[in-house]
């Protein structure tokens, strides 16, 4: 016979789709009781509406069957009290006061702003893949779509038009696509909206409510897609976040390197350390083995070079040749590291993912969250 106690724990391992955290840790699971085969089950969502709901419910309901001896289960679907949030609020934030930035020089989140001189060079293409790739290695990724005016990312991921962030009291849960929590300023515009046409201080205040109020959880690494340039946009979140890393995304063409420069030089201004430059629509290798050169060749290895100092040398971390299958990946929201994985531009972010995974974050001279008690 199944006791009430092996379904509680059966269920209590379901795992939260948008918390990511199992339904028992987070005080979801209520009155759970078993009458011969028959087992009632009680749970409680965060928010009426949850657009989870239906998945949570079906995946308990399985839980619960699974149970040995149990043929039939019935699940009571109930919300949270405003108490029972606060509360859930409170332990999400790990102790942190509301609006506090979680990803300060203390986070043990490695934070890689990508960036470009110019737009055009498929640096929201190269994020977005890279972001894909790091979750695919099995590290918790969280992608900020930091272009505000030009925001690419929910489409490049397959995010649908009109998904939009969970709100729990003032938390929000961004969207979850191929591993990687996603926010951008595209879910948040009305239907027929689509362009922002916001000055200094709006910007500012859009990016950093997306780095304090946006709920990732814990992350190995936390990506933000730069607009290009070194506008308001990357002043504020060089203030924000000068402890950042920063990924140069640049083309071969000596028009784009030269801009490229400009924004590794801004964001050293500001603190961050330039790690790398990535070269993208390098060369392409045709079937009849002729190789194509649309963009001219050199521009990846003149930024990194130009980068270099004598205290730090800033490497080509990859050169990701031009690609019909990344092209047609990003206009179907499917990146191409999952979609057409033998591809030369899935195989190129691929190993920049496995380097960037492989060399880590930089801990020298700060302090950790380490209690000697």
């Amino acid at each position: 016979m199944s006791s009430a106690e092996d379904v509680r724990r059966a269920v209590a391992a379901v795992m939260d789709p948008e918390l990511r955290r199992p339904i028992g840790e987070l005080d979801m699971v209520r009155e759970v009781s078993v009458d011969g085969d028959r087992a009632q089950v009680g749970i409680v969502l965060t928010i009426v509406g949850c657009p989870a709901a239906s998945r949570i419910e079906s995946e308990v309901r399985g839980a619960a069957a699974s149970v040995p001896g149990i043929a039939d289960v019935a699940v009571e679907v109930g919300v949270m009290t405003p108490e029972e949030r606060r509360a859930l609020t409170d332990r999400l934030r790990d102790g942190r006061a509301p609006r506090q930035m979680p990803f300060g020089p203390e986070s043990l989140t490695r934070v890689i702003l990508v960036s470009s001189g110019k737009g055009g060079v498929g640096k929201s293409t190269v994020t977005a893949n890279l972001a894909v790739a790091l979750a695919d290695l099995d590290l918790a990724v969280g992608l900020v779509d930091a272009d505000v005016h030009g925001f690419s990312i929910p489409g490049l991921l397959g995010i649908p038009v009109g998904t939009q962030p969970t709100r729990i009291d003032d938390l929000m849960l961004p969207p979850v696509a191929h591993g990687v929590k996603t926010i951008s300023i595209g879910m948040f515009l009305r239907e027929g909206e689509g362009a922002v046409a916001w000055r200094g201080p709006m910007l500012h205040r859009t990016v950093s409510q997306f780095l304090t109020d946006v709920h990732f959880g814990d992350l190995d690494v936390l990506l933000i897609d730069m607009p290009p340039g070194t506008g308001d946009i990357a002043i504020s979140i060089g203030q924000l976040l000068p402890h950042a890393e920063v990924l140069v995304v640049t083309t071969p063409q000596a028009a784009a390197s030269e801009v490229a420069i400009r924004s590794g030089l801004v964001a050293r201004q500001t603190g961050q350390r330039v790690i790398g430059v990535v070269e993208n629509m390098a060369a392409l290798t045709l079937p009849d083995g002729t190789v194509l050169e649309l963009f001219g060749s050199g521009g990846g290895a003149a930024v990194a070079e130009a980068l270099s100092t004598a205290e730090s040398s800033v490497p080509l971390l990859a050169s990701i040749p031009l690609s019909p299958a990344l092209r047609a990946g990003g206009d179907a929201g499917a990146p191409v590291v999952l979609s057409a994985q033998t591809d030369a531009a899935a195989a190129a972010v691929r190993g920049l993912a496995r380097t960037l995974a492989r060399r880590g974050r930089n801990l020298a001279g700060r302090s950790l969250p380490v209690s000697l008690s």
